[in-house]
């Protein structure tokens, strides 16, 4: 299991569906997870973020799932915060022994704008993007030291770019936290991935 990590507009939910298509792997993000159940339109449409008991709750389930099934699974921005880390490791979950690495997305604040602005999805405002801005650089720190102390890889990827230069980047990453992963999909066949990706971004990703 892969996480990969990024502040909106990064582009990591487009990149995490590609790369899971392209190795034949489970994408599981927590916007698609919330959007999926209808339950929480109104609260990310504001900008704020569902309760971390429920989150964790939702995303165990779906992580359940895909393990039943023998998935291999690519983690998109989950978890979120200290807090829903605290909750899982207080509950003796096993899911940081399942954690092969981690995979942060860096693009500057100027880029992420003229992306959003680009994006047109629904919840797109000013104000709510800055405050999934300002909580993922508030969080992102604490997951990372609790991953590294566990001994767990994390690598940073520059996410600026065209979108196959970004690809490889991450695919390179992949490789190197899971070696000899058969590809399932061609790389020359991502830029049909890419357009069923940036689809699903505009109602799931993050």
């Amino acid at each position: 299991m892969i996480i990969l990590f990024g502040p909106a507009g990064s582009g990591k939910s487009t990149q995490g569906r590609t790369l899971a298509d392209l190795y034949g792997w489970r994408w599981l993000s927590v916007g698609q997870v919330l959007r999926d159940s209808g339950e929480f339109d109104d609260i990310m449409k504001e900008g704020a973020l569902v309760d971390d008991a429920t989150v964790v709750r939702l995303m165990d389930k779906q992580i359940e799932f895909a393990e039943a099934e023998g998935m291999e699974i690519v983690l998109d921005g989950y978890p979120r915060d200290k807090e829903q880390t605290e909750i899982m490791l207080k509950a003796g979950s096993s899911f940081f022994d399942k954690v092969d690495g981690a995979v942060v997305l860096s693009v500057p604040v100027d880029e992420l704008w003229q992306r959003i602005e680009l994006r047109g999805r629904a919840d797109d405002t000013r104000e709510a993007l800055e405050k999934r801005i300002n909580i993922f650089e508030q969080n992102i720190g604490a997951i990372l030291d609790l991953l590294r102390s566990r001994e767990i890889p994390v690598y940073e990827v520059d996410g600026v770019g065209e979108f196959d230069e970004v690809t490889e980047r991450i695919r390179k990453v992949f490789e190197e936290i899971k070696p000899n992963t058969p590809e399932v999909f061609h790389t020359d066949q991502l830029g049909s991935i890419e357009n069923d990706a940036n689809s699903r971004e505009k109602s799931y990703g993050e």
